[in-house]
């Protein structure tokens, strides 16, 4: 009942500030600490999935940022309203404000040193933010203020110190449940957990984020760095773990979703997520499939595009409609496509084995040997032969000097241990390859390594 009273007067106050021509007058009757917690009930609110609430949230930043100037010393003698000063600086604040209002105040050493802490981590000096904030507890603090403060010292170690930014922004969630505060902190926490290579905690920060905040304006975000985590750690988390995640969004995103994955693990040679995922995209739910949509039917096909059903892919590819891809998506194609007829394309003829030059002297050179070598001018040049120019260039326009190096990209099928690396010289071209077996071999593995320099070098 009182947040909602504070609210409706919020609202009061901003419509009053809006149509009057000296709006300045709605904030002087409030403290910097009403501003600061109105703030931050709009910025809760947004982060529950109220987008109609950005304006508002605009409006209060401005009109608290106004108040935090004019406020004199015996403004900030009231703990509360020192505290909103580092609230607000840690809301992401005007850091000259901010500074501007620590040197006015008169407080106690420890909300000093607070402060200086804040200044140096908007002013974009980790390190020295770091040092400042070391000491202070976020569980000693009032919550409201402990709660931004364990955020911030959660994101400044999420680098250096994975394992102890976990437990800060753990802290902060305890200390700020259902706020703004909560949904940055578990965004934070899935982007760590990638990083340390935890599925486990990667597996429950997303179920807690989608539970909670899939309808924040920041849960592109989120989505993101679910995408690359499902990605990096798709050895550790099984695919009916990631249904029931993904079960839990509406069908749209769960749609773009999975296609989001699809395409990466297509890319990276991930068959079989990238054809779990394409099939996910492509189910729908509810009766409602995309079995039309152009990017699962592109994505779905990648995953086999070396398989034995080599026709019905080049068929499928065949009626993709490019109008509705993206570039980096009709680039995929045109490598699916090309990839697919290097498949189906019959053997290459195989060069003719020359017998090795002999010195004049030690053994002469039979006469029919010598008009062989003389018509040699008129033979026309080996048919087949795979260029070591990365295929690439032509599937995606780039240079080939611009090729990223392939040697770590997986292999694309289960011959992938096979696959020789992309600077290797092809035995076909050696005077012992002269074993069609052997030569078509060689032929296969060259194919799978051009299949993954096309995929790797994509966009992403």
């Amino acid at each position: 009942m009182r947040r909602a009273a504070v609210t409706r007067r919020l609202i009061g106050l901003l419509l009053l500030a809006g149509g009057h021509p000296s709006a300045g007058f709605a904030q002087d009757g409030l403290q910097p600490y009403q501003l600061v917690r109105s703030l931050q009930l709009v910025q809760d609110r947004i982060a529950a999935g109220d987008h109609a609430a950005l304006p508002m949230q605009a409006k209060l930043l401005e009109m608290a940022d106004a108040r935090l100037r004019t406020a004199d010393a015996e403004d900030y003698k009231d703990p509360k309203n020192f505290r909103a000063l580092l609230v607000y600086g840690m809301s992401g604040g005007n850091p000259v404000t901010v500074e501007a209002a620590t040197s006015r105040a008169t407080t106690d050493p420890q909300s000093l040193a607070l402060a200086k802490g804040v200044i140096d981590y908007l002013n974009g000096r980790p390190g020295e933010a770091i040092e400042a904030l070391k000491p202070i507890d976020p569980m000693a603090l009032p919550p409201d203020l402990g709660a931004f403060l364990a955020l911030v010292k959660g994101s400044l170690l999420a680098g250096d110190q994975p394992a102890a930014a976990l437990g800060l922004l753990d802290e902060a969630r305890l200390l700020s449940p259902g706020t703004l505060v909560e949904e940055a902190a578990l965004r934070r926490s899935v982007g760590i957990a990638v990083a340390q290579g935890d599925a486990a905690r990667f597996a429950l920060a997303s179920t807690q984020y989608v539970e909670r905040y899939l309808y924040s304006p920041y849960a592109s975000q989120f989505a993101d760095s679910f995408v690359s985590g499902v990605i990096a750690l798709h050895m550790s988390i099984s695919q009916d773990k990631l249904a029931d995640i993904t079960s839990m969004m509406d069908s749209e995103r769960e749609k773009v979703i999975y296609l989001r994955i699809a395409r990466r693990a297509a890319i990276d040679g991930l068959n079989e997520l990238s054809a779990f995922a394409s099939a996910r995209a492509e189910q729908g739910r509810d009766g409602n499939t995309n079995q039309d949509d152009p990017r699962a039917l592109l994505y779905a096909s990648l995953s086999t595009v070396t398989s034995g059903t080599i026709e019905d892919v080049r068929a499928k590819l065949g009626k993709i409609d490019r109008s509705r891809l993206s570039d980096g998506d009709r680039d995929l194609l045109d490598a699916a496509q090309a990839i697919a007829g290097e498949v189906v394309a019959p053997p290459a003829a195989l060069p003719l084995e020359k017998p090795a030059p002999v010195p004049a002297e030690k053994s002469p050179v039979p006469e029919a040997t010598k008009a062989q070598s003389a018509d040699d001018s008129g033979l026309p040049p080996v048919e087949g032969a795979i260029s070591e120019q990365p295929a690439v260039a032509a599937a995606s326009g780039e240079p080939a000097a611009n090729a990223p190096d392939t040697s770590a990209v997986a292999a694309t099928s289960a011959d992938a241990a096979t696959v020789m690396p992309a600077s290797a010289p092809s035995p076909a071209t050696g005077p012992e390859a002269t074993d069609p077996t052997d030569a078509a071999m060689t032929r296969t593995r060259r194919q799978l390594d051009l299949i993954d320099q096309m995929l790797g070098a994509a966009p992403r």
